[in-house]
């Protein structure tokens, strides 16, 4: 099929509704359950660059060293660099021996992000996971918020976001008025909706709006009895019947679960992007598919009258 393709906001940055998340290919076995080579890794990237997808999402931090950044830059160099139509974000990360997470050491896990994808930049920067500081110290002079506004200002990167987890965390910093983008993981899902009001709220602003993991870290991919944690980590077991229950309806229909997570992401006015991590190329065929697989709309409702309260969302 041939995605869709959205401004990202008020940035003059277009990118396809689907992005690929290169977390999974960090061989992070920990986090997903699996190992992933070094050959797999490359030739899912392949994959992405061969298909319609034009956007791209990475991190210093994904992986021991890096490994997500270092292994996109050995497809890359293969393909003689990235394409002209490609939007390639990644993010600063404290420093994974000291947990630093400066002014200074923004700049640093920049130059190292650089390094490895063998490019001279990219054109968003995330802010990664702020939950790991207190606000105070992400906003204070030197610290991190400020350096990314001098990367922007001194035209090292084009625009920069904050991606993290919590909401109301967010909501604070993008109320600083820095930021063009905001990206939120596992919040805005068959499962959970934590994330909407500000999405929504960001959208009216001209801010792009990204939305990672709708497959919840994978209960909504391979279902509950397989995956039994939401979000990466354990969850009241409301979330789990509810995930049940959705996939009996969705089966009902004749429509995989994940292909229904999937498009209640892609579906959404507010979104220009969604994240789906992979790793490996059948996957991006595969989630390819299931964003033009037809959904009847009756199951829409039916899926909506499952979710659960809003006490066991993430927030």
């Amino acid at each position: 099929m041939s995605l869709p393709v959205h401004p990202l906001g008020s940035t003059g940055l277009e990118v396809t509704a689907l992005c690929m998340g290169t977390s999974p290919l960090a061989s992070m076995p920990q986090l997903y359950g699996y190992d992933v080579s070094d050959e797999r890794a490359v030739a899912t990237i392949d994959a992405v660059l061969d298909s319609d997808i034009r956007f791209i999402d990475t991190s210093n931090g994904y992986g021991e060293h890096g490994e997500a950044e270092k292994r996109i830059g050995l497809a890359l160099a293969a393909h003689v660099g990235l394409p002209g139509d490609f939007v390639l974000a990644t993010k600063v990360d404290p420093d994974p021996v000291t947990g630093d997470f400066s002014g200074d050491r923004v700049l640093a896990s920049y130059e190292e992000s650089l390094q490895r994808l063998g490019l001279d930049r990219v054109p968003l920067l995330y802010l990664h996971d702020p939950e790991r500081i207190p606000f105070e110290d992400g906003v204070a002079p030197g610290g991190p918020v400020e350096a990314l506004v001098r990367l922007r200002e001194e035209g090292r990167v084009d625009h920069i976001g904050v991606a993290g987890g919590p909401v109301g965390l967010l909501e604070r910093y993008l109320a600083t008025g820095a930021f063009e983008v905001v990206l939120s993981h596992n919040r805005y899902t068959l499962l959970d909706r934590s994330a909407e009001a500000m999405f929504v709220a960001a959208r009216e602003r001209g801010i792009g709006v990204v939305n990672a993991a709708p497959y919840g870290g994978g209960m909504l991919a391979k279902g509950p009895d397989v995956q039994a944690k939401y979000g990466y980590g354990e969850r009241d077991d409301h979330v789990a019947e509810a995930a049940r229950a959705m996939a009996d309806v969705c089966a009902s229909h004749g429509v995989p679960l994940a292909a229904a997570a999937l498009q209640f992401s892609l579906r959404a006015s507010f979104v220009d992007a969604t994240v789906v991590g992979v790793s490996s190329p059948e996957r991006v065929a595969q989630t390819i598919e299931y964003a033009g697989l037809p959904i009847p709309d009756a199951l829409w409702a039916e899926l909506d009258a499952l979710v659960p309260s809003p006490e066991y969302w993430l927030g």
